[in-house]
């Protein structure tokens, strides 16, 4: 980019510096550079360089380097430096380590690099490259690939063995299928074997398991960072333990019996973890028992050909002190007390070492000041003289007046702009204003005295160079705050919930025509030579049903809000099909009300908002977020909706922070300009006061009145408030239910904005429906309405569904671990030291207040309080007040948070027997953390009573399925989505909701609202097919049971050609060759949709005969039916009773061919029926 390197080769220390650098190591110091222009400098100095590498003082530092550095070069990367407190845990979140092991890939690449990092991660010690490089894996289509050897490379590699892979850092191996979800990729690779010859080798789509793109040949980089051979797994194992027994028997010594068992407890149970459970997660903190030379981060680059930057020598000094000291005490601590082994202490490397060995290297410090307490000696120093751009603050006239005076002084200026098109509209305006510029495409363009350009691109703060005459001047020095835009990211999304999702041995499950009973797995049934799979579920009184695999369209899992246990219904009686019409009934009753309600709406007309204003957008444009692409369309949506003459009456739900308070505020602020009032409704004093501070802040540019009326607020202020609503000086009131008291009065409302409608009472809400006959509408929930509901109720109410997480949030990194003092004090520590608070979730209520004495003794500095549902609400209030105001460090409390409070200060968690909760409350909770743009954790601690071995495996599993991204949100996705139902339909359908399971309620529901909105339906039936023809999913063919049910389950499913041939498409590509008995089975679904549209409930075929069973009142046209029976001479028809075509043919004996012959007789028979017998549709 000469553009800006260009006149930096003017400034005579620049090059001076520049010079020195390239021609030997040791470190230059640079004062007087400011913000982004440090950022120049280092793009300037760094030429030539084939890897720069930056490091600074903070993870927030390198987020705003890394978003600025990206302007001069697109391949930058951030390295997080490792957590050396809490590696203690037995699980961690993965996404630090991939983004480390990203730029470990990159430099492994051999390409050029320029990596952000924070002082603290060159502490760490790491393994070398060569030995990185002895752990790649290449797979070429050439060399045999023995699956065993694969398998334990993989595990040695850090990858975890799956059924199926789901998330990165899995592998799975079955039948001949390899495949493997290299961490540093987008998509998991999939290989196909022929005995130990490469076939195929693709990339492929985790959700839906399709292949994407065909490759030659792959490199797999390692899953973690701990690379052990078995060999020197043992070795390292053995020091371990001669270490610990030596320092347990110093202990014992010293008679200090409880640490030295300690000690042995740890030992132990790391031996467990490695041996039993070839679970290596924490051996990081022994990196030096495995490995003699560790190096640091710093001397995986090749020093000669890298050039290291650090940013503000002084702030980094004092950080890196920080981290050694926070280090070194905890370790002294954990000594002391057994924790960890004597060797562990020496981990760090000290922070004189780490600068030394920087040192080494060329090196250039940029400072702002020159600070005397520097790491580094420097060999030459050289002071740039440079200044910041004060802000324009949206005055473009200032910027004007600036550029003219600019040019008139002979500098050369440029304008950076954020989107192409704006910066050629920069060019065009400034030419309007008489001053010559022009845009250009074109980096290497070098600039002329008195010349002016506008380029695309951004930093985050404009400079100049006054002895240069060089200027920078960047859109956000014009327009004031810079905008986060965040550019998306793919997220990986957790599986959308399948129907069937995860059935086990033992579950309730509903059979639509014989109702609830217990699943008891698959059996295989042999009838006459012909095997079958079959669906056994067990019913009241003993009864056992067995349902064919390929019927299982007509089961669904029983879902209910409450985990009570549901009555078995008994087989071959009634009581189903009268709680089922009981049910139907119900669900009309629901619908016509709906349907009703909104008709009553339609009829009415509203106020017409008008088109949006220069305001508004202007408004818009300072929320400080870029918004997700759900929020716009809600944002669209609602604006629409208020410029329309309907009544508004939107919904819109979105999970915690997914800014659903954004679209509020601006709907209200479209209000406001048409001299309209606004009712923000919300169900507690505490969001109710932190709503109107978001209010406040948002709306502070512009004039407008935002006013609280809550028990906060004394009673003269509240009066006052209620005098000037009534005389319309008020613009926006949030309250709870105050506001909705008779002497509150309005002089001309048009908005009503209701939070969480689902906590408020049956009186308040038959006020708020009062109102709503007449003013817009705007209800938020942060339950998630189920998909199914929202399918069926999509007519009659209009939502937006929020469901993409907005793009700043950082992951949360959770923890398991087992409870112990020392990591809760830890924990603590170190959120009040980045001035945070901190959640402590407990959930008894009787000792809680002694729980909040130990931790007030555990950290004496932080303010401790408490806090739970049964205090007095006053008292709860304020305690909540006090903690979002930051007058309370640590609030310890039950449950009662997961509901609504949105502090974005408090970003970590401690969740006290985390494993006595149910995962969605678990979920809940943690969404309570992570709600800026700081690293949140969330600490789930369990007592770890020396169970069964087994027990304590599957419970850990289980809160490790829930870290990341494991199904433990599927689980509590589904939990919520059910409350929300309830919710949404009141309590009353909530019981019948219970009685047939959730998955019937919404279909039903679905029916009753079409059939009242006119939409016909025929009465559903369901079509058996039973032929004797070998129909199953081989046990070799699919492995895994759940895997087979889905499948299953999918087959079941199939509606028509097309999506059969989806379904052999998918069978090919994950599981291989189709065996005959399951590419029957698509022949039978396909038989089943086609003996469907001729309104047949029965295909049977034995014997040498095939009987199809009509309903009696099929739709079908009866002439056709002597054309069909012209056609087959062997068919026959009877009219009796139930009608039905019987076809005779005789068996040749011989079992396959007689099962294909049969097959084939019956597509034929279907295939010519269908061709006269349905009738045309007009």
């Amino acid at each position: 980019m000469r553009v800006l390197t260009a006149p930096l080769e003017e400034l005579g220390e620049f090059m001076e510096v520049k010079d020195r650098l390239q021609r030997k190591a040791g470190c230059v110091s640079l004062t007087g550079c400011v913000e982004s222009q440090k950022l120049h400098m280092i793009y300037g100095l760094g030429d030539g360089f084939k890897n720069r590498l930056i490091v600074t003082f903070s993870d927030l530092r390198v987020k705003e380097l890394m978003e600025d550095y990206r302007f001069y070069d697109r391949n930058v990367l951030a390295y997080p430096a490792k957590d050396l407190i809490f590696y203690q845990a037995d699980i961690h979140g993965n996404q630090l380590m991939t983004e480390r092991i990203k730029c470990l890939r990159r430099m492994l690449e051999g390409k050029p690099v320029t990596i952000i990092t924070t002082f603290s991660s060159l502490m760490a010690p790491q393994i070398s490259i060569e030995e990185w490089k002895r752990h790649l894996l290449s797979i070429d289509g050439k060399a045999p690939v023995d699956e065993k050897k694969l398998a334990s490379r993989l595990v040695e590699m850090g990858y975890e063995k799956n059924y199926q892979v789901e998330a990165p850092g899995q592998f799975s191996i079955r039948g001949g299928i390899v495949d493997i979800f290299d961490l540093t990729e987008e998509n998991p690779y999939r290989i196909e074997l022929w005995g130990d010859e490469i076939e195929s080798i693709r990339s492929f789509d985790v959700l839906s398991q399709r292949s994407i793109e065909k490759l030659s040949a792959i490199t797999v980089y390692p899953a973690g960072e701990m690379l052990l051979s078995g060999e020197r797994l043992k070795k390292g194992m053995e020091k371990i333990e001669k270490e610990g027994k030596s320092f347990s028997e110093k202990l014992r010594g010293e008679f200090r019996t409880e640490e030295a068992h300690r000690v042995e407890m740890q030992i132990k149970e790391l031996k467990e973890q490695v041996y039993e459970f070839q679970n290596l997660v924490n051996l990081d903190a022994y990196v030096h028992y495995f490995y003699e030379d560790t190096v640091s981060f710093l001397e995986l680059f090749d020093r000669s050909k890298t050039c290291i930057f650090v940013d503000e020598p002084a702030r980094v000094r004092e950080h890196a002190d920080a981290v050694e000291l926070e280090f070194r005490e905890s370790m002294m601590h954990r000594v002391e007390k057994g924790y960890i082994l004597p060797g562990q202490m020496k981990l760090l490397y000290s922070v004189d070492e780490v600068a030394a060995k920087l040192q080494l290297g060329h090196v250039a410090t940029l400072a702002s000041l020159d600070m005397k307490a520097s790491l580094f000696k420097a060999d030459r120093k050289a002071d740039i003289s440079v200044k910041s751009i004060s802000s324009y603050n949206n005055s473009f006239e200032a910027l004007i007046q600036d550029l003219k005076r600019y040019k008139k002084n002979g500098y050369r200026i440029l304008l950076l702009s954020g989107s192409r098109t704006r910066a050629e509209r920069l060019a065009r305006d400034l030419q309007d204003e008489e001053i010559s510029a022009f845009y250009t495409e074109d980096p290497d363009r070098e600039l002329k005295p008195g010349e002016l350009m506008t380029f695309y691109g951004r930093v985050m703060k404009g400079f100049e160079y006054p002895l240069l005459k060089f200027a920078v001047i960047s859109e956000s020095d014009i327009f004031g705050a810079e905008k986060k835009k965040k550019k998306k990211k793919k997220v990986y999304e957790g599986q959308k919930i399948h129907d069937f999702n995860e059935l086990k041995v033992g579950d309730y499950v509903v059979h639509e025509n014989h109702g609830l009973g217990i699943y008891k797995g698959i059996e295989k049934v042999e009838v006459e030579k012909v095997v079958k799979d079959y669906i056994k579920i067990e019913y009241r009184d003993g009864g056992n049903l067995y349902v064919l695999a390929t019927g299982l369209d007509v089961i669904q899992k029983y879902a209910s809000a409450d985990a009570r246990r549901p009555k078995l219904n008994k087989l071959g009686t009634l009581e189903w099909s009268r709680t089922k019409s009981k049910v139907r009934e119900a669900t009309g009753e629901v619908a016509r009300d709906l349907v009703e309600l909104y008709a009553a709406r339609q009829q009415q007309n509203g106020f017409q908002f008008g088109k949006d204003t220069v305001w508004q957008r202007e408004f818009e444009e300072l929320f400080p977020f870029e918004e997700t692409e759900d929020q716009i369309a809600a944002i669209e949506a609602t604006k629409k909706d208020m410029e329309s003459n309907k009544i508004m009456d939107r919904l819109i739900c979105g999970d915690v922070g997914y800014g659903k308070t954004e679209i509020a505020i601006r709907a209200a602020f479209k209000a406001i300009q048409e001299g309209k009032q606004v009712i923000f409704l919300v169900p507690t004093t505490i969001l109710a006061q932190q709503h109107y501070g978001t209010f406040l802040q948002r709306m502070k540019d512009f004039p407008v009145r935002v006013d609280l009326l809550s028990r906060f607020r004394t009673s003269a202020e509240q009066k006052k408030t209620v005098e000037d609503l009534r005389k319309g000086l008020v613009d926006i009131v949030i309250g709870t239910h105050r506001v909705l008291s008779k002497d509150v009065v309005y002089k001309d409302l048009g908005l009503l904005i209701i939070d969480e409608e689902q906590r408020f009472g049956v009186t308040h809400k038959e006020k708020i429906k009062k109102m709503k006959e007449n003013v817009d509408v705007l209800t938020l929930t942060a339950t998630p309405i189920p998909r199914t509901l929202h399918m069926s109720l999509v007519g009659i109410r209009d939502m937006s569904v929020l469901e993409e997480a907005p793009g700043d949030r950082v992951p949360i990194q959770t923890y398991v671990m087992e409870y112990n003092e020392e990591m809760v004090r830890e924990a603590i520590v170190r959120e009040l030291s980045r001035n945070g608070q901190v959640y402590y979730v407990y959930n008894r209520v009787n000792n809680i207040a002694d729980i909040t004495a130990s931790i007030q003794q555990l950290v004496p500095e932080a303010a401790v309080a408490f806090a739970h549902g049964q205090m007095k609400e006053r008292e709860l209030e304020r305690i909540m007040y006090d903690f979002i105001n930051g007058e309370i460090d640590v609030l310890v409390s039950t449950t009662i948070i997961e509901t609504g409070l949105d502090i974005s200060n408090v970003n970590t968690m401690i969740i006290h027997d985390s494993d006595t909760m149910g995962l969605s409350q678990l979920y809940q909770l943690r969404g309570r953390v992570g709600r800026s743009n700081r690293t949140a954790y969330a600490f789930l601690m369990y007592k770890r009573d020396k169970m069964l071995k087994e027990i304590a495996e599957k419970r850990l599993s289980a809160i490790k399925e829930f870290t990341e991204l494991g199904s433990g949100f599927k689980i509590a996705m589904r939990d919520l989505e059910i409350r929300g139902a309830g919710n949404l339909l009141g309590a009353k359908q909530h019981g019948h909701m219970q009685a047939v399971g959730y998955d019937l309620y919404c279909k039903m529901l679905n029916e009753s609202v079409k059939s009242l909105k006119g939409i016909s339906l025929a009465e559903d039936f369901s079509t058996s097919v039973d032929i004797d023809v070998d129909a199953f999913i081989p046990p070799a063919y699919i492995v895994n049971e759940v895997q087979k049910l889905d499948i299953y389950k999918r087959i079941a499913g199939i509606e028509n050609m097309g999506e059969r041939d989806d379904m052999r498409e998918e069978l090919l590509d994950r599981f291989g060759e189709i065996p005959a008995p399951v590419e029957n089975l698509l022949r039978i679904a396909m038989i089943r949709v086609n003996a469907h549209k001729l309104y047949m409930t029965e295909v049977k075929g034995k014997n040498g005969e095939i009987r199809f069973t009509l309903k009696a009142d099929a739709n079908i046209t009866p002439e056709g039916i002597p054309k069909v029976l012209k056609r087959h001479e062997k068919l026959s028809f009877s009219a009796k009773g139930t009608p039905f075509f019987l076809f005779r043919y005789k068996k040749c004996g011989m079992v396959e061919r007689d099962a294909q012959m049969l097959l084939s007789f019956t597509e034929d028979l279907l295939f010519s029926m269908g061709k006269e017998l349905i009738k045309d549709l007009v």
